[in-house]
């Protein structure tokens, strides 16, 4: 707008100059702009520098770039002071214009856009910014016209009569320039508060969920703990011992976001210890490990709930014997996890547990995960498998 009217002097020559300055601004700012949204944008203090802020360090900066370009052609640079005086006069002359157009993209980022556009719709903008322009284009055309830099290129800038509709021109394009750049970042901002609610959302029901499956899990495992009091069992203090190992890892490595694979192959084991120690037949076991990388993290009490849907569903209810193999597989690019049991009734309803598991799969590991269950008139088996990358 205005900025642009600035930067039409005597020689054409210096025109196309300023335009080629315009376009390396730009593409500096679109570099700047992937740098800071890939290096930059984690830091505190950067993040609070809003669009009107960086506009107007930008229109200081570009003051001081034409000032330093037009001084470089008409001093001398053997005469620093007569340079200096010069350069300092036409820094003020310029920051005055370019404010000048500051200003009306400040109206229109502050007030017409979020104010008007966006509660009274486009009819009721478009009136708006006539109104605005119509009324500062004569003051700001009257003020540029006054500006000894007006005449210093041989020829007027501005037009010396202030209501002159020329005048308007720039103003009316500082407002449409600036239009889609206020709502293209307004956009993006708003998209990161709902990135950001989404990701709160998400996190509040994983915890939830997570606060579901250990009450569920305890509540069997005390069921069978009253089971083998009933008997007198001698086996009562040990399965004591086991849920108190089993309720350490909940309590400590529950809350966490990820757990060495190990950690839970070993909750596992307790589990599946704990669990035999009340069954009243003989169990056909198979767990067959393969774990090629130690440092493979998984959300913790995740595999479990297939191994306590498999006791639940089918170990449990056998009559003679039951069978559970377990097989598990990973490595840095993937998990597998196989658990295949034996039953001897079909059960419409999967309970609480799958359908956790379910939700914490989509909300962890979305588009990266297969949950795969199938049941036959023995057998039921549900694969896992889980791509880190």
């Amino acid at each position: 707008g205005y900025a642009s009217a600035v930067a039409l002097p005597a020689e054409d020559a210096f025109t196309y100059i300023y335009a080629a300055m315009a376009s390396l601004s730009l593409e500096v700012l679109l570099a700047a702009n992937n740098y800071y949204q890939q290096k930059v944008k984690s830091r505190t203090w950067i993040r609070k520098i809003r669009l009107e802020h960086a506009t107007l360090i930008s229109v200081l900066l570009l003051s001081v770039i034409v000032s330093a370009a037009t001084v470089s052609n008409m001093a001398e640079a053997s005469d620093f002071w007569r340079t200096a005086f010069i350069f300092i006069g036409f820094l003020i002359q310029f920051m005055i214009m370019y404010l000048c157009g500051y200003l009306l993209f400040f109206i229109n980022s502050k007030f017409l856009v979020p104010r008007v556009l966006k509660v009274r719709g486009m009819i009721l903008y478009c009136l708006s910014v006539l109104a605005v322009i119509a009324s500062l284009y004569p003051i700001m055309g009257q003020l540029l016209a006054w500006l000894p830099v007006n005449k210093a290129f041989g020829r007027t800038i501005f037009s010396l009569n202030a209501f002159d509709v020329e005048n308007a021109f720039g103003a009316i394009a500082v407002m449409a320039f600036s239009l889609p750049i206020i709502l293209a970042l307004q956009w993006g901002r708003q998209n990161q508060q709902i990135l950001k609610f989404e990701k709160e959302r998400s996190d509040t029901e994983l915890n939830l969920l997570t606060q579901q499956l250990n009450p569920h899990f305890f509540f069997n495992t005390l069921n069978n703990l009253y089971a083998l009091s009933l008997r007198k069992s001698d086996q009562t203090s040990e399965s004591i011992l086991h849920l108190s190992e089993l309720m350490r890892y909940t309590i400590y490595k529950g809350k966490l976001a990820l757990v060495d694979l190990k950690e839970e192959v070993k909750y596992i084991q307790d589990f599946i210890e704990l669990q035999t120690i009340r069954l009243h037949h003989k169990l056909d076991l198979n767990f067959d490990i393969d774990i090629r990388k130690p440092n493979i993290q998984i959300p913790p009490l995740l595999l479990i709930i297939l191994v306590e849907n498999a006791f639940k569903h089918g170990v449990e209810n056998a009559e003679v014997k039951a069978r559970l193999t377990i097989q598990l597989a990973a490595d840095e690019q993937e998990l597998t996890f196989v658990c295949e049991n034996s039953v001897e009734l079909i059960e419409s309803s999967p309970g609480i547990g799958l359908a956790n598991m379910k939700r914490r799969l989509e909300l962890l590991y979305p588009g990266k995960h297969t949950l795969l269950i199938t049941q036959d008139s023995d057998t039921f088996n549900a694969t896992l498998k889980i791509r880190f990358i």
